[in-house]
């Protein structure tokens, strides 16, 4: 016989994790593209080009992280209400 050690959670604790990593997604690669992109207008005195690129590299990049992790969530929620 197996022992399943099931860790009791509270009920809003998954939807917290998902919040804090979806809005980590959010904020993270832009305010990154937003330091980097002025310090390369600055530096190659292109303003804003490299500013906008870089910003826009970053949004799409966080677009695709999203559509991943909410994918898998979605996936997630079906696989625990077929087995419900």
């Amino acid at each position: 016989m197996a022992i399943e050690n099931k860790v009791k959670v509270a009920w809003w604790q998954p939807g917290l994790e998902l919040f804090l990593r979806l809005s980590g997604w959010i904020g993270g690669p832009i305010i990154f593209a937003i330091f980097v992109g002025k310090w390369l207008d600055r530096k190659y005195a292109s303003e804003p080009w490299l500013f906008l690129l870089s910003t826009a590299t970053a949004f799409l990049f966080s677009m695709g992280a999203l559509i991943v992790i909410g994918s898998k969530e979605f996936r997630k929620i079906e696989k625990d209400n077929n087995t419900k």
